[in-house]
């Protein structure tokens, strides 16, 4: 059995990459971070964060883009087998 973990993307670390599960967030805000390109089963690659840690910016279908922890917190994501967050 392949051990996968969920978490906040917040909490997701530099380097780490994994599939969006959900987006617990107003449908306003869901439907602006889908067309971005955070929907469920989109790869997301954790690029960087700011020196003071917010906010962190997330590459997603090629698109580089930035989004604060108080978004982040609500966007869930399965990590690769065997990542930390």
């Amino acid at each position: 059995m392949i051990d996968t973990k969920v978490t906040a993307l917040s909490e997701a670390k530099v380097g780490n990459t994994g599939v969006v599960e959900s987006l617990d967030l107003p449908e306003e805000v869901s439907n602006y971070l889908a067309h971005l390109g955070f929907l469920p089963g989109t790869q997301v690659e954790v690029l960087r964060r700011a020196p003071a840690g917010d906010p962190t910016v997330y590459r997603i279908d090629g698109v580089e883009v930035g989004l604060r922890n108080e978004t982040a917190c609500h966007i869930y994501l399965k990590l690769a087998p065997g990542v930390a967050a």
